[in-house]
């Protein structure tokens, strides 16, 4: 996908194109993962309204926690699908920021072994 050692840095507009790219790919994986934790909570859930699903979903895919109105008695099957949903954001968090981070870092050592070569 992109270039090797042996050929030249890309110019600006193909690694800005790159970046635009990957913010793309990544702004769909975080709306998709979004979608399935808000659905999965209003199923689980129905005591919450799409605002509340939204919230919690948006919370635990952050990173910051669930966000559980302490007098709504969940079932087991809300927890478990929390559970799930907690561990699947993790490395969902982590690999939406290893896809926008792929062309800066490919471009910062390209940059740095053709440094080494002159």
């Amino acid at each position: 996908m992109y270039e090797n050692k042996k050929q030249a840095l890309a110019p600006k507009i193909t690694y800005r194109n790159r970046i635009r790219y990957n913010s793309l790919i990544a702004f769909i994986i975080l709306l998709a993962s979004l979608m399935i934790g808000v659905i999965g909570y209003k199923l689980t859930i129905p005591e919450f309204d799409w605002y509340d699903c939204l919230l919690n979903a948006s919370m635990i895919l952050s990173g910051m926690g669930p966000v559980i109105d302490a007098k709504i008695s969940l079932t087991n099957g809300a927890k478990v699908f929390a559970s799930f949903y907690a561990l699947f954001s993790g490395i969902t968090f982590l690999s939406i920021f290893g896809i926008l981070l792929a062309p800066i870092i490919h471009r910062f050592f390209h940059k740095l072994h053709l440094e080494s070569n002159d």
